[in-house]
């Protein structure tokens, strides 16, 4: 596998991520951030660190989905994570998903079932650190760090430091 981002350039593509999310929102007053779990949680809490820096604190939350994924039955089963919700709610708020990689959108779609659980939120978009393309659903992100065109075969693996002790994202088959 070949290194495509390294821990300056993720640095540097949420930093820029959190600046189009104040841009777009007019600000902050009504945002939220949730994280998919895994590393989209943690991608979440670095954006939400860097809003916090640049203007003011905003609520992240974390959003499985697990149980919304239309390939449940092919994969091996797996711990439910947790869904947390900030305190102030996700009701007529602009809520941003945040996930590490962006592929056939259905991830996305199972995230999109799971909010219209926990309410209704005025918008939802979407900040992925990396789209890779290859889309089975029409969904586009609002927010992304780098596009990286791969083959459908190839792997894209993003390792944040919280998660897998390093900063990096590879590409490789």
């Amino acid at each position: 596998m070949s290194v495509v981002l390294e821990q300056s350039e993720i640095e540097r593509s949420l930093k820029r991520i959190a600046h189009e999310i104040i841009e777009r929102n007019h600000g902050l007053d009504s945002v939220i951030l949730m994280g998919i779990p895994t590393r989209g949680v943690t991608l979440a809490q670095r954006i939400g660190e860097f809003l916090r820096n640049i203007e003011k604190p905003v609520p992240v939350g974390t959003l499985d989905i697990t149980m919304f994924r239309d390939d449940l039955r092919l994969r091996p089963p797996r711990a439910l994570a947790k869904t947390e919700i900030p305190a102030e709610g996700i009701e007529g708020r602009d809520l941003i998903l945040v996930d590490d990689v962006l592929f056939s959108g259905r991830t996305i779609r199972a995230a999109l079932d799971a909010i219209g659980e926990l309410g209704r939120p005025r918008s939802v978009q979407l900040a992925v650190l990396i789209d890779r393309g290859h889309r089975q659903l029409p969904i586009r992100a609002d927010f992304v760090g780098k596009n990286i065109p791969t083959n459908a075969r190839e792997n894209v693996r993003v390792q944040l430091l919280e998660v897998d002790g390093l900063d990096q994202v590879e590409v490789g088959i």
